[in-house]
């Protein structure tokens, strides 16, 4: 079986990329196609990886700028020839999804989301982006057209693998199309359960500097209480994000992936004041057996046992925020229990699944085709 892997971009490394990671250890010896490799902000993330990139790749302002590049990006993803394979695992939030395929080639889809500026709130999107402001004026002309092209888009596909139940319900809204729900991979073993006097004063938020993540919002109800907050990651929002911070916010930047569990594991608990479509970094917290204090919305919100593994808030505002960390402070809470939720979505049982799922539905494709064939031969 001859299978390639299709990822939307490779300038980033986030929860997309551990799930083509994961995919690459099934098939290690699958090509990846993609709309554009920055080698340099993958940190040698899939080095060795026969990676084929669009014309795209030419331009490194492209590389570098992406989200200036929706118009161009269905054409690029649809140029990748994949004649010569069998079946086609495209992992998609944009564009990945969209590639053109024969009808002897399964075409398999594990969606992150539906593409989000295009179906929601695109203005809010184009805010979140930070484009500049003629950019923003030009995106709803764009839109319609992306939007057209990723509905027809979604006809191509085989089959839908969806994320979590948050995404399923988008497919289906979106595309109209039914879809498997496997959860993204967390790698539990990573991580660990700190003892009782391991767990440090501080709280924790982890992941990109960008503006849905909202980052702000923890920002002032931690000003506010006073209370120490430590945020991993980088992103377009550290200098903004860093005015609004009183001496209890640390920015700690890109933490080494050897030294993260060790932040997961001491700090109080984590905090989640954004809407996903899978909270990977929420999960990993889970496995090292902290609680979470989270904004209810997106897919956080069919894992988090509230009072057991954390608590809800139900705005997205600094006041609700202060209010849930007021029930989190008069709680207790059991590690081994919060930990336990987080085995099910283990790596190994992830690629497990998927690769089981991919032979049933290349069998089952197989088969379709044999009928065809003998329907021709023998009408």
């Amino acid at each position: 079986m001859k299978i390639a892997l299709v990822h939307d971009y490779l300038v980033q490394y986030g929860g997309a990329e551990r799930v083509l990671e994961a995919f690459t250890e099934i098939w290690p010896y699958a090509p990846i196609y993609t709309l554009l490799h920055d080698p340099e902000a993958m940190h040698g993330k899939f080095e060795g990886k026969r990676i084929y990139t669009s014309f795209l790749q030419r331009s490194r302002f492209a590389r570098k700028h992406h989200r200036l590049f929706p118009p161009l990006m269905p054409v690029a993803i649809e140029s990748f020839d994949f004649s010569k394979y069998d079946v086609v695992l495209s992992d998609s939030s944009s564009y990945a999804k969209g590639i053109i395929t024969g009808p002897e080639t399964l075409h398999i889809s594990y969606v992150h989301t539906p593409m989000r500026y295009a179906w929601d709130d695109c203005q809010k999107y184009t805010e979140d982006f930070g484009w500049p402001r003629f950019i923003k004026k030009l995106v709803p002309f764009f839109m319609n057209p992306i939007r057209l092209w990723d509905k027809a888009s979604a006809d191509r596909v085989d089959h839908f693998i969806a994320n979590s139940e948050f995404v399923r319900a988008r497919i289906a809204k979106y595309y109209r199309k039914e879809s498997d729900v496997i959860h993204p991979p967390v790698e539990v073993a990573r991580f660990r359960v700190a003892s009782a006097s391991g767990v440090k004063g501080y709280y924790l938020m982890v992941g990109r500097l960008i503006a849905y993540k909202r980052h702000d919002i923890a920002i002032e109800a931690f000003n506010r209480m006073k209370l120490p907050l430590k945020i991993i990651g980088r992103g377009p929002e550290l200098e903004r994000l860093k005015k609004l911070a009183g001496p209890t916010i640390e920015f700690l930047g890109r933490v080494p992936d050897e030294e993260l569990p060790k932040y997961y594991a001491e700090c109080q608990a984590f905090i989640f004041p954004q809407e996903e479509d899978f909270g990977i970094v929420a999960e990993e917290a889970f496995a090292s057996g902290r609680p979470v204090i989270a904004y209810r919305g997106g897919d956080i919100v069919e894992h988090l046992e509230e009072g057991k593994m954390g608590e809800f808030f139900d705005e997205q505002t600094a006041d609700a925020l202060v209010h849930a960390m007021e029930r989190f402070r008069g709680r207790s809470y059991d590690s081994a229990l919060i930990r336990s939720k987080a085995e099910r979505f283990d790596k190994e049982r992830f690629k497990a699944r998927i690769s089981d799922l991919v032979e049933h539905l290349v069998r089952e494709h197989l088969a379709g085709r044999s009928k065809q064939v003998s329907g021709k031969v023998n009408p």
